[in-house]
């Protein structure tokens, strides 16, 4: 898929967050399920006026975006959030990513966090919140 002005999810020629001021947030562990909570999570970031990058290596297309296979392939060099949907022993190979990721905040929802993989994200400096996402998609940043 190639970037386009129409896919705001693919604009390989971002450099920051966003230069329309949109929030960002990467949603890691997405999925086309609409009963998931990966899925739910990005309709609700969406709602709330993100701008959103699903990231799942399984998956293309997310809500219709584009899905990164992982948070180093997204085509920005900032975001405001990242929402984590995925198991703990998956959280903990993401680490590295998650911290070169350059994010204000790394929200671990329910079902992700794991008090080691926490302390872990803690210590790599990472802003760590233990909450879910989609409660507080709605009032932005």
């Amino acid at each position: 898929m190639s970037a386009t002005a129409d896919n705001p999810g693919s604009n390989a020629n971002a450099s920051d967050a966003d230069a329309s001021g949109q929030p960002t947030v990467a949603i890691v562990g997405a999925s086309t399920n609409p009963v998931k909570y990966g899925n739910r999570s990005v309709r609700a970031h969406l709602a709330g006026g993100y701008r959103v990058f699903p990231v799942n290596p399984n998956e293309e297309e997310v809500e219709g975006l584009r899905c990164y296979p992982r948070l180093t392939d997204l085509p920005v060099s900032r975001l405001d959030r990242i929402s984590i949907y995925v198991p703990p022993a998956v959280g903990f190979t993401l680490l590295g990513d998650l911290q070169a990721a350059n994010a204000a905040e790394i929200w671990f929802n329910p079902g992700s966090e794991d008090a080691e993989l926490l302390r872990q994200a803690r210590d790599r400096g990472l802003n760590v919140i233990q909450a879910c996402s989609i409660i507080d998609a709605g009032r932005g940043l």
